[in-house]
């Protein structure tokens, strides 16, 4: 059932938030500053191709990680999160699309707060 979900998700809109997130990566590794963030941005671009059987943990949050996804926020981060909630409201329109629709909501959250999160598989 992932692979089947992850297959629509990609063909359907996946692909548009995958984009997002290789350029927010590649804006980031311009600078040496930015090159962890771009890492990071990479990382959760993958996500971006196959979320479902797989979610997001928050719970390795501290000082450092908050301070940095305040700059995130600033930056790059609120673009992102307006993209992910606008896909996530096209698919919700219609009531097969609604799990894709809490995919991209829960990819707009990911997008306030990507440091200190970390991608957990679920069986």
């Amino acid at each position: 059932m992932n692979f089947l979900g992850n297959l629509l998700w990609t063909l359907f809109g996946g692909i548009l938030l995958w984009l997002a997130w290789m350029i927010a990566g590649l804006l980031c590794m311009i600078t040496i500053v930015g090159i962890p963030i771009g890492l990071q941005c990479f990382k959760f671009a993958a996500l971006m191709l196959a979320p479902f059987g797989r979610e997001i943990d928050y719970s390795q949050s501290g000082t450092i990680s908050f301070l940095v996804n305040i700059l995130w926020i600033v930056f790059l981060g609120w673009e992102l999160a307006v993209t992910a909630v606008a896909v996530g409201l096209v698919y919700c329109v219609t009531i097969i699309g609604i799990p894709f629709g809490l995919q991209a909501f829960k990819f707009a959250r990911l997008a306030l707060m990507p440091f200190g999160a970390r991608i957990v598989r679920i069986s």
